[in-house]
């Protein structure tokens, strides 16, 4: 990967780390980061090397505090505005369509662009001083960047609802309560726990764990039935493959598999 970076800090490697680096700002996700964010991902993305991506906050009171408030006072019509939601959109979804599955480690705020980051990665695992909201509508706006979508499809109608429109802040405790997160640890843990499950997805087979991917994705928004085709068409399209003869065979021999992602 090219060096050098504005806005973040970047660890490649089989378990790749990229740390928003605004502390000063509360890692505040402007156009500038965005661009930056995407690019970054497209490229570990498309590293061999990579099996998954940790996202994180630099500092310990954010994740990422929201989109740049300056940015946003400074949109002068709707098509600037629908020109910078649809940007924000375009970076979630590609994390979700990322071939490596995404770990959001959430270490302090995650309030609206940086709660909607959170929850376009596949895990989110949060320390104990995390705090996530969608508190747009005290803007006068709303969530532009996937909230009202996502949290719907998170924690159902409901929650999202009281979320959107309250603007309200919940701790860690409550976001795993309702189904906003996956893991919740002590501050001082988490990027131990964010490697710990990061390691264990990446010892297993990448093509498999890309295939998890799409089908979880796909079916999501399917009819039972059609969902269960995707399901049958990416489990047959594994068997062919030189990791599922390495898995059945390592299985059978009792030893530990090595997968190579062919």
């Amino acid at each position: 990967m090219a060096e050098g970076y504005d806005y973040l800090l970047v660890e490649p490697g089989t378990v790749a780390v990229v740390t928003l680096n605004r502390p000063d700002v509360l890692n505040a996700l402007s156009a500038a980061v965005l661009t930056e964010l995407s690019r970054t991902l497209r490229a570990l993305d498309d590293d061999p090397a990579t099996r998954v991506v940790i996202i994180t906050g630099s500092g310990t009171r954010a994740f990422a505090a929201g989109a740049d408030i300056a940015e946003l006072a400074a949109l002068q019509s709707a098509v600037d505005a629908k020109v910078m939601a649809r940007t924000g959109q375009a970076l979630t979804r590609q994390i979700e369509r990322m071939r490596v599955p995404a770990i959001a480690a959430v270490n302090g705020f995650a309030l609206g662009g940086g709660c909607e980051l959170a929850m376009a990665c596949d895990v989110r695992i949060a320390s104990e001083a995390a705090r996530f909201g969608q508190p747009e509508v005290n803007l006068g706006i709303i969530p532009g960047y996937g909230g009202s979508q996502r949290t719907t499809r998170l924690v159902g109608r409901g929650q999202a609802m009281y979320l959107c429109l309250t603007g309200e802040i919940i701790g860690a405790d409550e976001a795993l309560r309702i189904g906003l997160v996956d893991r919740v640890v002590p501050a001082g843990e988490l990027m131990n726990e964010a490697h710990r499950v990061a390691r264990l997805i990446a010892s297993k087979a990448p093509l498999a764990v890309a295939a998890c991917k799409r089908a979880i994705d796909t079916g999501a928004h399917l009819s039972i039935d059609d969902a269960l085709e995707v399901e049958a068409s990416e489990f047959a399209d594994l068997i062919p493959t030189a990791d599922f003869e390495e898995g059945t065979r390592a299985f059978l021999e009792k030893r530990g598999a090595h997968f190579t992602g062919r």
